[in-house]
């Protein structure tokens, strides 16, 4: 039977579905996409089903426990920043803002092997002054490459009036990588290696080499804008699950959703519209589905009974087609406290930012989380090799941990941690499909931006109000 004649009374603007097994939507996917989606459709009243495959919420953006320490341990370090408006948004709506600790303004030590310690910070002018302040009064750098960063005074203007939609010109070009874009703009390669090709790296998770500049732009544009908050860092004081998962868990169903773990679904597409989405042999019927699973998965997600649209196809094949880039974590214990810091970004070497989790364990010892990102040379080595590797780094540039004793290391590889943003690579798709009531959304989704946590909360914002607005 047609999911879309199940269709009853109007609440809200939104569609009810009538029966024990309809649902006003359903969502396909629990990491930051798919609850965003959900809390925003619960908080408008639709009876809303949310299907996450693993056994625990969260996805890409998630935490487990340490088999041998017991502790909670998120796989990967996430950051947020104080421009993530529609995340902070949807960490408010489901009374989770208190879980992620922001900044008063930016301010990044730095350490490397064999040079003193410095500090980025942004004084309190209005932006963009805020970043040329901070740069210029850095000491990392020879006051030449410093009074280069007025050289992008102009095209961070013109970023951000492109963003608030006040203007068409292009900052960018569509082929153009980040390291030839800052190159034009006249920063020289001390202010590249020291500031923005780590900025680059940790935000894209790519090569400025191989990156599109177009993303970063947006980026730059969102951190250095009209607030100078925006470029605050905001880091999570609970394992990442606790922090935004369960509490959009507990939101969506006091508002009469459900929210399903272990729940491998399969989404039918029959046809130009959506039949049922299955699980385990049960049929959920809704005339709305979320799919809010990575580029990767979708294949696998969707069923297609002929005839289904070219273009859907095409999509489809295209997601398949998109290259994956990997993050490594290395998780140290040690038996005291090591730094003092709850972050440091490491110029230099293998290992790119190093956390001190105290403040999400609670205790006096330090646990290190250090994070490489675009690690395609380090998933192919051994745990041992990585871990080794790390204690080396740590102690390289924390002098207080050569009187620390390691007591656990263990690494994370989350191999597919987010998608090449080279150019020539597929075209992102957009929200809406072309199967009458599937919705897309994911940090993959063409929202502007690299594969943010900010990235998946705008997709799954956006995908919500286009069923509230149906």
């Amino acid at each position: 039977m047609d999911c879309r004649d199940h269709v009853g009374s109007n609440r809200g603007g939104v569609a009810v579905s009538m029966g024990s097994a309809a649902y006003d939507a359903i969502v396909v996917g629990a990491g930051f996409a798919g609850l965003s989606a959900a809390a925003r459709l619960a908080e408008a009243g639709a009876r809303t089903l949310v299907l996450e495959a693993r056994p625990r919420l969260g996805g890409r953006a998630t935490a487990f426990a340490d088999r041998v320490t017991g502790e909670l341990v998120d796989n990967g370090q996430h950051v947020l920043f104080g421009c993530y408006h529609e995340t902070f948004a949807f960490l408010r709506r489901i009374g989770a803002e208190a879980n992620v600790r922001l900044q008063p303004a930016l301010r990044v030590p730095f350490v490397e092997d064999g040079g003193d310690p410095t500090e980025l910070v942004c004084p309190d002018l209005p932006s963009p002054f805020h970043l040329l302040g901070g740069v210029l009064d850095w000491p990392a750098l020879p006051v030449r490459e410093r009074l280069s960063v007025l050289r992008l005074a102009r095209p961070l203007a013109l970023a951000r009036r492109q963003l608030a939609g006040n203007s068409r010109l292009a900052v960018a070009s569509p082929g153009e990588t980040v390291e030839t874009w800052l190159r034009l703009n006249g920063q020289g390669p001390g202010i590249c290696d020291a500031l923005w090709y780590p900025l680059a790296v940790a935000a894209l998770n790519q090569s400025p080499k191989h990156a599109a500049a177009q993303p970063f732009v947006r980026v730059l544009a969102g951190l250095f804008g009209s607030d100078p908050r925006d470029a605050a860092v905001g880091l999570p004081v609970r394992p990442l699950h606790e922090a935004y998962a369960e509490p959009a868990r507990a939101f969506i169903e006091a508002r009469g959703g459900s929210v399903r773990t272990g729940a491998l679904a399969s989404v039918l597409v029959d046809g130009d519209h959506v039949r049922n989405v299955e699980v385990g042999g049960a049929r959920y019927l809704s005339r709305t589905v979320i799919a809010a699973v990575p580029w990767f998965a979708l294949a696998s997600l969707v069923l297609r009974r002929p005839p289904v649209p070219k273009g859907f196809d095409a999509l489809v094949d295209a997601a398949t087609q998109m290259v994956s880039l990997p993050i490594v974590t290395v998780n140290l214990w040690y038996d005291r406290a090591v730094m003092d810091e709850p972050f440091v970004g490491v110029r230099g070497g293998s290992i790119h930012w190093i956390f001190d989790r105290r403040a999400v364990s609670g205790r006096e010892r330090s646990h290190l989380s250090l994070v490489t990102s675009d690690a395609r040379d380090l998933v192919g080595l051994t745990n041992e090799e990585i871990v080794s590797n790390a204690v080396r780094s740590v102690a390289a540039v924390l002098p207080r941990a050569h009187a620390g004793r390691v007591l656990r290391g263990s690494v994370v590889r989350e191999k597919r941690a987010t998608f090449s943003l080279a150019p020539g690579q597929p075209a992102r798709p957009g929200t809406v499909t072309a199967v009458a009531g599937l919705l897309l959304a994911g940090d993959w989704i063409d929202t502007g931006l690299p594969g943010t946590i900010e990235s998946a909360v705008v997709s799954g914002h956006r995908a919500a109000e286009r069923v509230l607005g149906a």
